[in-house]
């Protein structure tokens, strides 16, 4: 039979569906599929292998060292051995168990199987392909077995060792009432040779013995009264649970007896002197016993069962305020003063202890004073005493109070459940609301709306004024948030400046509207924090059960989708989940599959746009910007992907890799363009606030290229300056000591000071395009830009205005004294070859207007 062709690896999962029906048929049985050439060493998989191992498919490289990376060391050589026999002839098929490391790092056990499907002439194997199986459950029930069978077989062994070495006699009897069992012990006790027990006796022959040798003394007088009858008899009829009987030499045993389901019985004797002389011992110092537990504080309590008649020390009457006569020394009194919640939970756990469940009495519960308040106490005892059944018939213990523990613990639980700051429940208790919700709600066809909140400027005025206004503005937003709503619905801070509210029992989304607007009005009043006055804004993303989902995961997550939308919008502003949000929400999670592979694959290239010299036309400055050509979705804005790059933290490989882009074309141009050029690159917060440690610094690598450090400009925005981080502060000032120069982007549409342009050593300003955008003679817009530009000079800064389209824009901005333009006038962003034609155009033209 000849075995089918496999097609080459598709390039894209679209082909993998289309032009491979044997691929699909092996993914339907949930095996992962690998293709392994053996001459080029080259690798790949399907995303069903990467989904064994814990990933999302496609997310790791296609090459070998993807599974040779993650083999367990243990298995390396039967993996190996498996190989090399099949590769060489010596078996038909390649199979063998192994372990792979998950994307967790935990280990799961895989089957792989692979069978050679090309050689070349001399028979040497070119192509293999298979299959990974996952059989981790079928190695752990092979592991249970051999534990099961190494535990039977240490329970045996120790089962009989226990039975050679316990203190306790040991008879095993047939229905006949035949000895078919016993144990070394007991031959030591009743003094009866093993040679005869061997013999497999009857209860009666056994009996007969014993009398003979007057064990049990003249008319059985040695033995308990209750079981003397019995003693006297054959042996056949049933025997007492339990009695004791002394031996010749006076020892005391304990005798118990066991029916068994099939009629057989075992029975054990045990050597109980020293435990009566104990108690008697015990008894004797009763008074000393009380008298010591008085010492720890703790109250005393002996209850003689059968008759009620309880003890009571006089340190536990004073624990509840009571005297003699308050108590009577009545346990039914005591009861009565179980707290009612308590009592039921109380009771069993005494039962518990009565019935042999518990080996002592322990129970935490309230009780009531004389005045009336409740004080929380453990209770301990033990039953001392037994009948015959084994009934009790006595117990002892103690109370003691426990009220401040119990105090510490409700504090201890408010803190877990509740926010410290704000008063409300924190994100634990809200997860527990919310299930109570829901519950609620598909019990009674209710529903539910979920809302996130997120304070707009929340940060801002926290790194502005403080932590301590920071506190007074989350307190008090609180406090208005409760203030919009019923008692009926939850409110609960989630950390930072997000809440979350549960709302219920309303009959349609439109009843939301008004609680929305009344939140977001409430919320946008001024802040009286201290002396200052402060205005912010709040977004809100909102989702509805069971309209948008039925699950606490998928509410939350559809109400932060809501919440994304509702910030993008321009913030103070509310926003219901639709499906559209979570097409949304997975087209940005398949852009954040695709960032991590662009990089890779050198999907990325680095423009450039003229920074140009106003007052002569001169272009020794350029900007570099970041361009994305993804293979099947073409251009994707950097508006779209930056962000996204944020998140997930590949913006700092990525950052890397442009600032090594800009380095190599500076150091060309320094060469050929001007000896002075300069490249101005974007570096992203996330980018300060988590620097890779392990990279080299920017100035050495500038070093390293013959470059100085005036060659690179690092553009920044005015967020970061609020920043409080020392690593950030840290990073800015090095930056300025290397020499490397620091434009600040986007002014005037943030929160800096002149305070903040000062500390930081800013070389630059860049003017924010929408300030020029409607540049006119007599305009704010121009006002602004002449003062922005009058303070940056003062400061011993340069002004570089953005957005520059027009010949009357430039013409105002040189007027007014801006260093540089930078816009589409002069030129769009280029790759580099197109921007040195730009240049020597510009050059000539932008030289002839300044002379004009």
């Amino acid at each position: 039979m000849t075995t089918p062709a496999l097609t080459p690896t598709p390039t894209n999962q679209s082909e993998a569906e289309t032009d491979n029906p044997w691929r699909l048929a092996l993914e339907g049985t949930g095996a992962g599929i690998w293709d392994w050439n053996l001459v080029t060493d080259e690798q790949t998989h399907s995303p069903r292998w990467e989904q064994l191992l814990g990933y999302s498919g496609w997310e790791l490289p296609q090459c070998r060292e993807s599974f040779a990376s993650r083999l367990h060391p243990d298995d390396f050589a039967t993996h190996s051995a498996a190989l090399h026999a099949h590769l060489d002839g010596h078996s038909a098929n390649f199979a063998v168990d192994l372990r792979l490391r998950c994307k967790d790092g935990s280990w799961t056990w895989l089957i792989a199987r692979g069978v050679v499907v090309s050689r070349d002439a001399s028979g040497r194997a070119l192509r293999m392909i298979g299959t990974h199986i996952d059989i981790s459950s079928r190695k752990q029930a092979q592991q249970d077995l051999i534990d099961v069978n190494a535990m039977l077989q240490v329970k045996s062994a120790l089962l009989q060792t226990t039975l050679n070495h316990i203190s306790q006699g040991i008879f095993l009897l047939d229905a006949g009432k035949h000895i078919i069992g016993f144990n070394p012990r007991v031959c030591e006790l009743l003094k009866v040779p093993a040679e005869f027990l061997a013999t497999r006796p009857t209860l009666g022959q056994l009996s007969a013995l014993q009398h003979s040798k007057g064990d049990f003394g003249p008319g059985a007088s040695r033995v308990s009264e209750s079981a003397r009858d019995y003693v006297n008899s054959d042996g056949m009829g049933a025997p007492p649970a339990h009695y004791l009987r002394e031996t010749q030499d006076g020892r005391m045993l304990e005798v118990k007896s066991r029916l068994l389901e099939d009629g057989g019985m075992v029975r054990t004797f045990a050597d109980v002197t020293d435990y009566i002389l104990a108690t008697q011992a015990l008894q004797t110092n009763e008074e000393r016993w009380k008298l010591a537990l008085e010492s720890t504080g703790d109250g005393v309590w002996d209850w003689h069962i059968p008759s009620g008649e309880e003890f009571f020390s006089k340190g536990l009457l004073d624990m509840y305020g009571l005297d003699g006569d308050d108590i009577l020394n009545n346990a039914a009194e005591l009861d009565l003063r179980t707290h009612p919640d308590d009592l039921a939970q109380m009771t069993q756990s005494r039962l518990d202890h009565f019935e042999g469940r518990s080996p002592t009495y322990v129970n935490e519960h309230r009780m009531r004073c004389k005045d009336g308040s409740w004080k929380w106490v453990l209770s301990r005892g033990m039953v001392i005493s037994r009948d015959a059944h084994g009934q009790p018939l006595r117990m002892i213990g103690t109370h003691t109070d426990i009220s401040e523990r119990k105090v510490a613990e409700t504090t201890i639980w408010q803190h877990a459940h509740f926010d410290a700051l704000t008063g409300l429940p924190n994100r634990r208790m809200m997860r527990e609301r919310l299930a109570q919700e829901l519950k609620k709600c598909r019990r009674d066809d209710l529903q539910l709306a979920l809302l996130f909140i997120d304070l707009d400027r929340f940060k801002e005025v926290n790194d502005t004024l403080g932590h301590d206004r920071g506190d007074l503005l989350l307190t008090e937003a609180a406090r208005r948030i409760t203030g919009c709503l019923r008692e009926v619905d939850t409110v609960a801070r989630m950390g930072g400046d997000e809440f979350m509210v549960i709302i219920t029992e309303f009959q349609q989304a439109i009843d939301l509207e008004g609680v929305l607007q009344k939140l977001l009005t409430a919320l946008g009043a001024v802040f009286q924090l201290g002396l200052d006055q402060v205005f912010i804004s709040a977004s809100i993303g909102v989702t509805l059960y069971p309209g948008d989902a039925l699950e606490i995961e998928d509410l939350l997550k559809n109400a932060d989708q809501a919440l994304y939308v509702a910030k993008g919008a321009g913030r103070n502003r509310y926003s219901f989940f639709t499906p559209a949000l979570q097409e949304a929400a997975q087209w940005r999670a398949q852009l954040t599959r695709d960032l991590r592979v662009a990089l890779a694959q050198d999907q990325f290239r680095v423009v450039y746009q003229p920074i140009v010299e106003l007052a002569t036309g001169a272009i020794h400055k350029a900007e570099a910007l970041l361009r994305w050509q993804h293979p099947t979705r073409g251009l994707v804005s950097p508006a779209e992907f930056i962000p996204i790059a944020e998140a997930c933290g590949l913006i700092v490989p990525l950052g890397e890799w442009v600032f090594q882009q800009a380095a190599d074309q500076v150091q060309a141009w320094c060469k050929t363009l001007s000896p002075q050029f300069q490249i101005s690159i974007n570096k992203s917060p996330v980018q300060f606030e988590n620097p890779d440690l392990q990279a080299t610094p920017w100035i050495e690598q500038l070093r390293a290229r013959g470059l100085s450090g005036e060659s690179i400009v690092v553009e920044i925005t005015e967020g970061l300056l609020l920043s409080t981080s020392a690593g950030v502060v840290e990073q800015l000032l090095t930056m300025s000591d290397d020499g490397i120069g620091v434009s600040l982007d986007d002014f005037g549409t943030g929160y800096s000071s002149l305070a903040y342009l000062q500390k930081f050593d800013i070389d630059f300003i860049k003017i924010d395009q929408s300030f020029v955008r409607q540049l006119v003679p007599g305009s704010t817009d121009l006002a602004l830009c002449q003062a922005i530009i009058a303070m940056a000079h003062a400061l011993g800064m340069k002004v570089i205005a953005e957005g520059v389209e027009t010949d009357h824009q430039r013409a105002l901005l040189s007027a007014a004294g801006c260093d540089y333009g930078q816009g589409y006038l002069f030129s769009r962003p280029v790759a580099a070859a197109e921007f040195e034609r730009v240049r020597a155009q510009l050059t000539t033209h932008t030289a002839a207007n300044a002379v004009d």
